[in-house]
Order: structure tokens, then sequence, then C-alpha cells
């Protein structure tokens, strides 16, 4: 008997396992193909490398579909608005493409100024691309909650299991 409590308990942590490491693979990707693009077009110096990363990101995300809704499973707040997110994205890239040959220096670097304070929060932590909450499990954010509460829960039996196998010898 304590063979099969500790089989079970063997299943249910790699369950969790499984779990931790499909949200942190969406994360790592995510930031990859966005984050850190976003924060490269917001560094970027000049109008041309600010449209090619957002160009990327734009493209991914609606590759992703990931252009209309919020992140919120419970209820819906501003900054878990997706839609918004990003119609704001697509206007930046819309204004870094109207930028024309005769544009002066002055006018591409408050372009690109506004561009850095559309994407990035100045916080106590640092500089952070602006963004949804909880954005690289979209639109899955629902299926990882539940998911994750019966992790939770199977973990704890686990647990319990392991206790007792334990007890048992």
């Amino acid at each position: 008997m304590k063979e099969f409590k500790i089989f079970i308990g063997v299943i249910f942590c790699l369950i969790f396992v499984v779990w931790c490491a499909t949200e942190l693979y969406r994360y790592i990707t995510f930031n990859i193909d966005v984050t850190d693009r976003l924060k490269r077009a917001a560094d970027a110096n000049t109008i041309e490398l600010a449209i090619q990363e957002m160009d990327y990101v734009i493209s991914f995300i609606e590759k992703k579909d990931l252009t209309d809704g919020y992140t919120s499973v419970i209820y819906k707040t501003p900054d878990e608005d997706v839609g918004f997110w990003y119609n704001n994205l697509k206007a930046s890239l819309l204004e870094l493409k109207k930028v024309e040959p005769a544009t002066t220096q002055l006018e591409k670097s408050n372009i690109l100024m506004k561009l850095r304070e559309t994407l990035v929060d100045h916080e106590k932590d640092g500089v952070n691309v602006t963004m949804p909450t909880g954005i690289s499990l979209f639109p899955y954010n629902v299926i990882f909650g539940i998911w994750g509460i019966i992790n939770i829960i199977l973990l704890i039996v686990a647990i319990i299991l392991f206790t007792s196998a334990y007890n048992e010898w």
C-alpha cells in the first residue's frame, strides 16, 4: 500500500511540475517575443529601429489573437484590458510610420520620447514595460487558474500520501 501512495504522490507532484513548467515557458517566450521587443522599441534611437520592433510585436500579437478581452479571471479592471493595450500599440506604430524624411530631428526625438512614455512605466524597482497583468497566459488565464487550484490540492494530497507512507515504514 505504501508503494501505491508514493506512486500517486509522485504523479501528483509531476502534474504540479508540468503546470509550473508550462507557465514558465509561456512567460519566457512571451518576454522574448513581446516584452523585450517593446523595451527595445522604447530604447530605439531611430524611428526605423522603433518601427522594426513594433512591427514584430504587432504581428506576434495579431498572430496569437491577443487583440481583445481582459486578462482578469474574476472581475475586469482597466489595467487588464488587452484591447486597449493592443490599440495603443497600433496607434503608436501608425504615428511612427507617419514620419517622413523631411521631419526634423527635434520632431523625431519628440515622437521617440512619446513612444517611450507609452511603452514603459518608471517605478520604484526600475523601468517596466506597460502591459496587462497576466498577458503571457492570455487567453487561457481561467484554465491556468483552475489548473493551479487543482494542483495546490493535489500537492497537499501528495504531501499527505508521502507522510502516510513514511509513517508506515
